[in-house]
């Protein structure tokens, strides 16, 4: 990808999309607490290969493990895995991590990407959308705080569907727009 912007146009982009998109659309029902909070630590890495991106999320656990009252990491990928299925590797290579590390129960990964598509779908289909971001992005939930978000929502397995519903009403032109004004904030 290796854009032009600097760390703080792609926090702003990523913010504009999580408050926009993730929250605004209601695709995760847990993001809106910890946002108001400012609980959400955005990292933006800008390696260029794939064992200094692991070594940075590892540094991104160690963050974690030190800073309770950061809640949840947002690790942003500016140089490297544009491509999506390189992307998928990352992924692969990151769980891998986190069980070498120690973190398997500790922590979990969700992951986004600007090209993500899901195996079973058009690439176009706006359900794509639910994962769809201005930027490759892990992110890093702590196991703890995910099970009790879990434990206080009504029906969590009913998340996806509702938000591949919502995705597909709204069409994905209009999720498309919404998150290009997100890459245009500056």
């Amino acid at each position: 990808m290796n854009t032009n912007y600097s760390t703080e146009q792609i926090i702003q982009q990523t913010q504009c999309w999580l408050k926009s998109i993730i929250i605004g659309l209601n695709f995760c029902p847990f993001a809106n607490q910890e946002f108001k909070k400012n609980s959400i630590r955005y990292r933006v890495s800008d390696a260029t290969d794939m064992q200094s991106n692991l070594h940075i999320l590892a540094e991104e656990f160690q963050y974690l493990d030190e800073h309770a009252d950061t809640e949840t990491s947002l690790l942003i990928f500016d140089q490297t895995v544009d491509d999506f299925e390189d992307f998928l590797a990352l992924i692969d290579y990151s769980n891998q991590l986190l069980e070498e590390l120690g973190y398997r129960s500790i922590y979990q990964l969700a992951h986004f990407h600007p090209h993500y598509h899901f195996a079973d779908v058009e690439v176009e289909d706006a359900s794509n959308y639910t994962n769809r971001s201005p930027y490759p992005t892990l992110h890093i939930i702590r196991e703890d705080s995910m099970q009790r978000a879990i434990e206080n929502h009504p029906d969590t397995a009913k998340i996806p569907d509702t938000n591949i519903k919502l995705a597909r009403q709204l069409g994905a032109d209009k999720i498309r727009n919404m998150l290009n004004q997100c890459k245009n904030t500056q």
